[in-house]
């Protein structure tokens, strides 16, 4: 209990610690790197990121099964499960050396009518660094999964604080001596190699873990393969969402404009932290709850109760960048990125959706009626792949985003809206209905700050401060009182209320 307490505040510190880097230090980062070289290395970064896929959701299969064993004290069959999995993962590992090197003497075949010789001969190193670094890293990471299964939390979340500090410091004396995006890869190397290493280390003499290379068990592989398989598709479907717009716009744009679009990425990951920090705390306990009692109205009132909470904080985030975005962008990225504004809200518009209903997954998950979700993810992110093809080239990152925009609308907004309503008895109405009232204090609020800073542009941090600040004291109160319900209100006035009284 010690440890999952210690680890979930340390999951938070760690989530902080990632924001305020990419606030603080992307920007930094951004203006000594420059935009061309920033986005020569998003792009070798995305490129290779699609080697990752070849996991094939195992890692997770390595946590559920080494549970399972130790649960029912089968030690041996759970050491020879390790040899069948490290066995697995050399074989994983030398196919992604040998496809990232199919991808690095390709280079020019890919990326030579939109880069410099300079750039290409960049490229080929940083490649040939990331591709060692995830051959190495396949095998090792099941050092990582045992770790977890073992309900070791505080361990590997200390090491990984360590490790975004020190690189970040490290990294910024590299860059004050003029070094760049190679010296980026390189230096992530180092540390993903010493990680990799101190978990092997933990594993053999901390947990006395033993890797035993018999009894390969076939019926066991398939029953692993099965569990699996709708974990890869997800992962390949997260893949092409979120990766193929900076190969797409490398192939046929330029190193610019992936590296606003990478700026947008960035902002796209920030924001979806914020309402997964949320949905962890609600979903160990609904996890529960839905496999103990499959009650269709509990649920589907539970469902609807939780996505108001997490609009709750998505809805000031949204409305805030629309309000303050492009201003935040120009001040924090510089004026090159401005264009990211208009890529980024499409990605927080569409995304606003699956993130107040990402605890319909777990419903899914509980019930095991992940396949329709999981096929259809596929199907969906291929058409985002077509149109984002299409659109690259007259539309450039814009046109990136409005494929993966429209397919994140159709697949999670409609489509699946319409499964949970038809297939999982979940009120889809009713929860629409209730986001569409809360909705109103924040669309208001959105039109009349742009009608008012209309002609005026928030040129120093200062003045953004000033902007922020006073638009908040407006929202917050008007919302808590409009929009939220009082069991809502109750979640910030009790808390509040027993710091009071201490």
């Amino acid at each position: 209990m010690n440890q999952l307490k210690a680890g979930a505040a340390l999951n938070y510190v760690v989530i902080i610690l990632n924001m305020l880097v990419g606030l603080l230090y992307t920007p930094y980062m951004l203006r000594m790197m420059g935009q061309s070289e920033y986005g020569l290395y998003s792009l070798v970064a995305s490129v290779i990121s699609y080697l990752t896929v070849l996991d094939l959701g195992l890692g997770n299969a390595i946590v559920r099964y080494t549970a399972k064993f130790r649960a029912e004290g089968k030690t041996a069959e759970q050491y020879e499960m390790f040899g069948m999995f490290l066995v697995l993962y050399i074989i994983i590992g030398v196919i992604a050396f040998a496809a990232g090197l199919g991808l690095y003497f390709n280079v020019d075949t890919l990326f030579g009518a939109t880069m410099t010789v300079e750039e290409l001969d960049k490229a080929r190193v940083m490649m040939l660094f990331l591709i060692f670094n995830l051959a190495v890293t396949f095998p090792m990471s099941i050092f990582g999964s045992i770790i977890t299964a073992y309900e070791r939390f505080v361990f590997p979340k200390v090491v990984n604080i360590i490790r975004v500090i020190l690189n970040t410091v490290i990294m910024i004396c590299l860059l004050e001596m003029g070094y760049k995006a190679v010296a980026m890869v390189v230096l992530q190397t180092v540390f993903n190699l010493l990680t990799l290493v101190i978990n092997f280390f933990y594993c053999k003499y901390k947990l006395q873990i033993k890797i035993f290379f018999r009894n390969f068990q076939w019926g066991f592989l398939k029953e692993v393969a099965v569990y699996s398989f709708w974990i890869f598709l997800n992962v390949i479907m997260d893949r092409i969402y979120w990766s193929t717009g900076q190969f797409v716009l490398g192939a046929f744009v330029g190193t610019a404009a992936v590296a606003v679009f990478a700026v947008a990425i960035q902002l796209e990951h920030i924001y979806m932290q914020f309402s997964t920090s949320i949905s962890s705390v609600f979903l160990p306990k609904v996890t529960g709850m839905v496999a103990r009692n499959d009650n269709r109205k509990e649920i589907s009132d539970l469902f609807i109760r939780t996505g108001r909470i997490q609009y709750i904080v998505i809805a000031l985030i949204l409305a805030g960048f629309i309000i303050f975005g492009r201003d935040f962008i120009n001040l924090w990225a510089g004026t090159d990125y401005d264009s990211a504004y208009a890529i980024t809200l499409l990605f927080f518009i569409s995304l606003a959706i699956p993130l107040i209903q990402n605890l319909g997954i777990t419903i899914l998950q509980a019930r095991n009626q992940m396949k329709f979700r999981s096929l259809l993810y596929i199907v969906i992110a291929l058409i985002s792949l077509a149109l984002q093809i299409a659109l690259a080239k007259p539309y450039g990152g814009l046109g990136c985003a409005i494929a993966i925009a429209g397919a994140l609308l159709l697949g999670q907004g409609l489509i699946m809206n319409i499964y949970y309503q038809k297939k999982q008895d979940l009120d889809i109405l009713a929860f629409w209905r209730e986001i569409l009232k809360m909705s109103i204090v924040p669309i208001i609020l959105c039109l009349g700050a742009l009608y008012l800073l209309r002609n005026t542009t928030l040129d120093s941090w200062l003045s953004l401060g000033a902007a922020i600040t006073l638009f908040l004291v407006v929202y917050i109160p008007l919302f808590f009182m409009f929009s939220m319900n009082q069991s809502e209100r109750d979640l910030f006035i009790i808390p509040i209320k027993k710091i009071m009284r201490r």
